[in-house]
């Protein structure tokens, strides 16, 4: 990346000015206005602040003009046009006609791995994410979970980082002993029970607790047996169990996610010992009202491992998860792609695991994001309070169908192609309104601007990639084997080309600062840049039969490529035709 390169460049040549600058001082910004450069940075406004300067270097702004005049003597590279000192101190940088010129080569050449990287290479990233519970419908509380999860790991694999992604079902805990008492209390079939049956029962139980309190105590006793593993008790909790993966097996068709394991809560019964073990031998395990906990000193509460009664918490179960996973994968990150009400849960785990030798707490990332509003209320749903997320994905679907046939259209005659296009389409554009904007905040869920054709959404880039290929399609009977960039002299290229062309090089690095920054929102930005970029150029400019005819269809094909790499990236179809 020319990035990197310019890195180099600067090192060297501070180091030839005796200034002792380390590689992360020197930091980049892309100007908003082209005329300001390619790229620009402060490190000589940096450099004042902490060098013992010399007479000769009396403000950053002369620093800096000492050390463009340095680098020039020294041969600014190729892939550089100028470079010039700005304000107060800024270097800017304008990359040359020929760098941009190889970049669109690099992309034709490179094609679906354009924007990947070795840089991850002998790294392993573990993401857990998604995450449902069991015995419970796939709720929408759960999208933006499996969305923002996948795409963090799509971006680390395309980095070079062995990637590991990890359903962390929540398929163990008390509320099973209260779900299955309520089971043989009806004298149910748990293998002929729906997902929507599990649930009436699990609300059935509290709204007779309330006048029964000693059925709690009962249901405690169910899960104890469960955790001792009574052969009655686990086969209702396995029927329970079965019956939810199909639902939610569903949904992750749907949505085109495929997690590489499902290690739920469950499968750490008898990993958690070795965790108690550990603290015992850490000296920091502590009685407290018969529970078993770990004092924290940043934390107003301890770390609760064991209640009162003996049963076992989320908190050591997530212990014994890490312990596992560092066992297993020694992974350099571990990601957990959970919503924000968690942070407090999060930070115990963390601190506690940094206490016992399993990672640092810099090893941990909690990507914490917001809740999803509807912009009038509630969501209209058929089945009850919970809203399934199987349902809204549906929902989804059906509108993209109309969008697609248009108001007089009629739907019954969708061809299958379209059918699939119709959803393609209805599901990413769920996916691109949650992956658009920064994970942590809350997201608007607003039919309208999601299935816009004209705004900043998942249609709107999809719609510009298909209109991208149809110019290919029809471009394929003038050149059928021309693959590489054809020549066209600098002075011929126009604004909208030039535009186009300055923004390639920038997916690389966009791709990079998503991962680094957990943040998947950066990648659509910049793509939804791109597809404007791309549409002011068709409606300004003739592709097929217009002067630099050539070079705009590879301009076209690279437009194209970007968005397709960018979209599956965030695990987003891209139809040829719309």
């Amino acid at each position: 990346m020319f990035e990197e390169r310019l890195i180099d460049e600067l090192l060297e040549v501070t180091s030839e000015l005796g200034l002792e600058i380390t590689e992360e001082k020197i930091k980049f910004e892309h100007p908003a206005e082209p005329i300001f450069g390619d790229y620009s940075t402060n490190i000589a406004l940096v450099s004042s602040k902490f060098q013992t300067l010399n007479p000769k270097f009396k403000n950053p702004k002369e620093l800096a003009g000492i050390i463009v005049e340095k680098w020039r003597e020294m041969g600014t590279p190729d892939f550089v046009e100028k470079v010039e000192v700005a304000g107060p101190g800024f270097i800017n940088f304008w990359l040359s006609f020929s760098a941009f010129s190889r970049e669109l080569e690099q992309v034709t050449d490179e094609q679906e791995k354009y924007g990947s990287s070795i840089k991850g290479t002998g790294k392993t990233v573990v993401i857990d994410y998604s995450a449902p519970n069991i015995a419970k419908p796939f709720g929408i509380g759960h999208l933006r979970s499996t969305n923002i999860g996948q795409a963090l790991y799509n971006l680390y694999k395309h980095l070079g980082f062995e990637t590991i992604g990890d359903n962390h079902l929540g398929d163990w805990g008390t509320q099973f002993g209260k779900l299955i008492y309520q089971i043989k209390k009806e004298n149910a079939n748990p293998c002929k029970l729906s997902i929507e049956d599990l649930e009436k029962l699990y609300v059935k139980f509290h709204e007779e607790a309330k006048d029964n309190p000693e059925r709690e105590e009962e249901a405690r006793k169910l899960f104890k047996k469960l955790e001792e593993g009574d052969k009655e008790v686990r086969e209702i909790w396995q029927a329970v169990v079965e019956t939810s993966l199909k639902e939610f097996n569903r949904v992750y068709e749907l949505l085109g996610v495929d997690i590489d394991y499902a290690y739920g809560e469950s499968f750490y019964t008898d990993k958690m010992e070795a965790v108690l073990n550990d603290t015992k031998e850490k000296g920091i395990l502590k009685e407290s009202q018969g529970a078993l906990v770990v004092e924290i000193p940043s934390s107003p509460v301890p770390a609760m491992l064991k209640k009162s009664d003996g049963a076992t918490t989320y908190l050591l179960r997530d212990l014994a998860t890490i312990k596992f996973r560092k066992e297993q994968w020694q992974p350099e990150l571990y990601i957990y792609e959970v919503g924000a009400d968690q942070k407090l849960h999060f930070e115990q785990v963390f601190e506690v695991a940094q206490m016992l030798g399993y990672a640092k707490k810099e090893n941990f990332i909690h990507v914490a994001h917001g809740l999803i509003r509807w912009p009038t209320g509630k969501f209209s749903t058929r089945k009850g309070d919970t809203i399934h997320l199987e349902e809204v994905l549906n929902e989804a679907i059906q509108k993209a169908k109309s969008l697609i046939t248009g108001a007089n259209g009629n739907e019954a005659q969708l061809s299958r192609e379209r059918e699939e296009i119709a959803k393609k389409v209805g599901i990413g554009a769920i996916k691109y309104n949650d992956l658009k904007q920064n994970p942590r905040t809350d997201i608007i869920f607003d039919w309208d601007q999601m299935l816009s054709l004209s705004g900043n959404s998942g249609p709107y880039l999809q719609y510009t990639y298909a209109r991208a290929q149809s110019i290919l399609r029809k471009a394929q009977t003038e050149y059928p084997e021309e693959r590489r960039p054809a020549e066209v002299e600098e002075d011929k290229v126009s604004e909208e080309e030039w535009r186009l062309l300055r923004s390639f090089y920038r997916f690389p690095e966009v791709v990079e600062e998503a991962a680094k920054n957990f943040s998947p929102n950066l990648l659509c930005n910049f793509l939804f840049d791109l597809a404007q970029k791309f549409n002011l150029f068709y409606e300004k400019e003739k592709v097929i039969g217009g002067e630099n005819e050539r070079f705009r269809i590879i301009l076209t094909s690279a437009v194209g490529q970007i968005l397709k790499n960018g979209l599956n990236l965030l695990g987003i179809e891209t139809p040829e035709k719309m």
